[in-house]
């Protein structure tokens, strides 16, 4: 994850899958639309690397969700569809003055887990931000501390193509 001690939005391409494979492979992001100025940035950059490494554009889905609460039923629904390689989540949950900040990340948190779990060969890669403010949000979605949207294709690139 980025942070100001370390920002991991840059890989390597010759630790990645041959490009060929790539090519071949596809992709969904659920992204969710509550604090779009940070999500669509990392949404940009998710499908941006994707594309770097190899994966065609037309072997991308991206779907929209309300806000990063509805992040694991779109999930859940895009691993029904048995098509995807690798699924990205991206959202971003901004601490408050409620308790609603811990109940959404633990219980999407939780939720991406246990499709994790559960599911037989298709990661499920989480890419939401959990902040105390917005400018730490921002530093994180295409600000100085990378953009995690292009770590996690990155992750679910790496993680769909594990070899065992």
């Amino acid at each position: 994850m980025a942070t100001k001690y370390q920002n991991l939005s840059q890989y390597n391409a010759e630790i990645m899958p041959d490009k060929e494979v790539v090519a071949s492979q596809h992709y969904a992001i659920a992204v969710a639309d509550w604090n779009p100025q940070i999500t669509h940035a990392m949404l940009r950059g998710a499908v941006e690397t994707l594309e770097e490494v190899g994966v065609e554009p037309e072997n991308i889905q991206v779907i929209h969700v309300p806000g990063t609460f509805e992040l694991t039923y779109a999930a859940k629904q895009l691993l029904n569809i048995e098509k995807y390689d690798g699924i990205i989540v991206i959202g971003c949950v901004i601490q408050g003055d409620t308790p609603h900040f811990d109940y959404v990340c633990e219980s999407v948190t939780h939720g991406i887990t246990e499709l994790n779990l559960r599911n037989n060969g298709c990661p499920v890669v989480f890419g939401v931000l959990t902040t105390n403010t917005l400018q730490q949000a921002l530093d994180r979605a295409d600000g100085k501390h990378g953009n995690k949207g292009v770590e996690a294709a990155t992750t679910a690139v790496k993680m769909a193509n594990i070899v065992w």
